[in-house]
């Protein structure tokens, strides 16, 4: 690019002289560039592709054994350790057989090994996903005609209902209820896979940390109330849509009577030992190399106790029945039904990948190096899309087992396929083992696992300290998931968000600047004491973007700040002429600057410039770009200067384009300066000279 010729002088300062920019080329010409550039195909460029598509076939040749090899192996036992009797708990929260959790744990590690960016992640199942998963298979098996609550195949209910299902008849509850997982996954799985292909990973930046915190705790206190008839061994009716919490809670309280005493017998040991042996983990973990499997110790004793004392015969409690071994063949999901769960889908593939993404990106900070979010969403799509096929169900990253991972050494996606390994072990040989296995105790296992979260809510009073909003998304987004549904929840903890977003654009802080001692700064003068004002100049700072959205805000806050409102003046000025009296108008000094009542001030300000701070006005529109011209036009009427400074790249740019600077660089120089202090001292320069010819004349 070519720059103007020498840099002209004002005063003492250097003068910004503005670049010629390049010529534009047209959009023919750019789209032909860019078609040419995207075709262009050699060996480098497919093998960087394939590389990009496969993160694997990159850093396993930098894979140094000597180094990873340890840590990966132990992180990999411990997780798979943990993995088992996790998988075979959450299968209750999906409403699906054991066997298809223990399916999903297996290929999820293994997608993501290849696909993943990140190092350290644990994708599997999730205790959120798999309520949100369960919540739309008791809603079909509902309306198929199953009853939810029952487990087995049970028979068709509503005979009318079975009919209009082809081939229901010969596939019963538990073949629905798995026909259902994956249409739903699958098209979650292709949710997140289009999200990577259009780059939409920044999507998920709008689900906001306060937002996934209150859902993680509505949805908690939801599983817990899902979990609460399989520990008390209560036979309640299965709950949909709406207040699902309030009315399964009646429906407990109503049943309370008929409760399991062996089922609540061992809930209440077993809870016990899992909650006492995650608070002494928590306490001990700087000691302990490796955390304790409790659950994994809890489910074999639970076993054992269940098997050789006969607990299902004697005292009717429920257990899981058998675990067949081996995969079954793979099965090409629903196409009706996907078209019947594709808006519950979207849910579901909103909530994975903003989890998934925000769990990489945190861990990758926290270990010095980078990973890509359309990439993240790439890998954890397929990890919904290629397990469909193989009865598995919704998944993303976890939080606890991620944890976990980390703390035992892990240093590469090589644990995972340590994790598989162990998952494919219990597959193929001791999944039977776990028939006689109490329904409660892997309530009890869920249950434990939702420590976490529902310890959150001890940070609501520091986050209200902090930001009353951010507390506000989070108490109604967790009230919500309560009171109402899951996804009305994240429905509405999103729009709040937004809501929140938008009131703090529309309201932004404003403030009149004075400058700190001889300094060339300037601060807030009403945060701050001893600042001095600068002789006759208004230094005005507004700390958000002027738009159609908050344009009268910004000017009622410079009215009310400076004590002149310039519009009104000038209007009047306008239409009396020059009869207008130095006494008539109103004052609005101390008036609240949101305040819609604006009064005029006497002609004699008590100033002659003003200066607007532009460093945090982050951009202009075209209402903003009006708003500044016709300011400028009023206070110029009103023998008042308006001055610029501090402007970023792209406001200069909108200002040149909106034609507010002119077309002359000197007419630019006259209103733009570099710094806050450069404009007061023009300002004062310049009205000096003005003094100075009046007085000559």
């Amino acid at each position: 690019m070519e720059s103007s010729p020498e840099a002209p002088q004002q005063g003492k300062g250097l003068v910004l002289v503005r670049r010629q920019p390049p010529k534009p080329r047209g959009r023919m010409e750019t789209l032909k560039a860019r078609l040419q550039q995207s075709c262009r195909c050699s060996v480098p460029r497919a093998w960087g592709l394939v590389q990009d598509l496969i993160p694997a076939t990159r850093w396993l040749r930098q894979y140094r054994p000597q180094e990873y090899l340890a840590g990966d192996i132990m992180s990999g036992l411990v997780i798979g350790i943990i993995l088992v009797p996790q998988a075979i708990a959450y299968s209750l929260l999906a409403g699906l057989q054991p066997i298809y959790s223990l399916y999903t744990s297996f290929f999820a590690n293994l997608i993501y090994f290849l696909l993943g960016t990140s190092h350290h992640v644990s994708v599997g199942i999730f205790s959120l996903l798999c309520l949100m998963v369960g919540q739309v298979v008791d809603r079909e098996l509902q309306l198929a005609g199953f009853d939810p609550s029952r487990d087995g195949n049970s028979s068709t209910v509503n005979s009318s209902v079975a009919m209009l299902e082809p081939g229901l008849q010969d596939c019963g509850r538990d073949c629905y209820a798995i026909r259902v997982a994956t249409a739903l996954t699958l098209m979650t799985g292709i949710y997140q896979v289009l999200m990577g292909i259009f780059r939409l990973g920044f999507m998920s930046t709008y689900l906001s940390q306060p937002l996934l915190d209150g859902f993680a705790m509505g949805a908690s206190v939801t599983i817990l109330t899902s979990q609460l008839r399989h520990l008390l061994g209560v036979r309640v009716p299965q709950h949909q849509g709406l207040s699902m919490v309030v009315r399964t809670w009646l429906s407990l309280l109503r049943g309370l009577g008929q409760a399991n005493v062996c089922d609540v017998v061992t809930s209440a040991v077993c809870l016990s030992v899992l909650l006492a042996a995650r608070e002494l983990s928590d306490r001990c973990r700087h000691r302990m190399k490796v955390p304790l499997p409790t659950e994994l110790l809890v489910i074999v004793v639970a076993t054992l106790v269940s098997h050789f004392g006969q607990l299902h015969s004697r005292f009717g409690s429920s257990v899981a029945g058998h675990i067949p071994t081996g995969f079954v063949p793979p099965q090409a999901p629903d196409l009706e039904l996907m078209w019947r769960v594709a808006l519950d889908a979207v849910s579901l593939a909103l909530v994975g990948s903003a989890f998934s993404i925000s769990l990489a990106e945190m861990f990758a900070r926290s270990h010095s190096y980078s990973v890509r979010a359309n990439q993240e969403l790439l890998a954890v799509g397929c990890c919904n899309v290629l397990p469909a096929f193989f009865h598995c169900f919704v998944t993303s990253a976890a939080l606890s087992k991620t944890l976990v991972k980390t703390a035992t050494g892990c240093r590469t996606q090589v644990s995972s396929v340590v994790s598989a390994a162990v998952v494919l072990l219990v597959l193929l040989a001791l999944a039977p083992l776990f028939r006689d296995l109490q329904r409660c105790v892997l309530a009890c296992v869920i249950v434990a696992s939702l420590r976490g979260a529902l310890r959150k809510v001890r940070d609501l009073p520091q986050l209200w300290r902090l930001s009353p909003a951010d507390a506000l998304v989070w108490a109604a987004t967790a009230a919500t998931c309560v009171l109402l549904s899951v996804e009305a929840g994240l429905l509405a903890g999103l729009l709040l968000s937004l809501l929140s977003l938008v009131g703090r654009t529309q309201r932004p802080r404003a403030a009149l600047l004075a400058r700190i001692g001889d300094s060339a700064f300037y601060e807030d003068a009403a945060e701050f004491e001893g600042l001095v004002p600068p002789a006759g100049v208004r230094v005005f700072r507004f700390s958000g973007p002027l738009c159609y959205a908050n344009k009268a805000f910004f000017l009622q806050s410079l009215y009310s700040l400076t004590g002149l409102d310039a519009g009104r003046l000038a209007a009047r000025r306008k239409g009396q002429g020059s009869e207008l009296e130095a006494g008539e108008g109103d004052r609005m000094e101390g008036r609240d600057p949101g305040s819609s009542q604006a009064r005029l001030v006497p002609m004699v300000a008590g100033f002659h410039s003003v200066v607007i701070d532009c460093a945090s006005l982050l951009f202009l529109d075209m209402a903003g770009m009006a708003v500044l011209q016709d300011l400028r036009r009023d206070y110029r009427a009103l023998g008042v200067s308006l001055l610029l400074a501090c402007c970023s790249p792209s406001v200069r740019d909108t200002l040149h384009r909106g034609g507010f600077l002119g077309e002359e660089q000197e007419a630019e120089n006259k209103q733009l300066f570099p710094s806050v202090h450069s404009a007061v001292e023009a300002a004062q320069a310049h009205y000096g000279q003005l003094v100075a010819t009046d007085s000559a004349l």
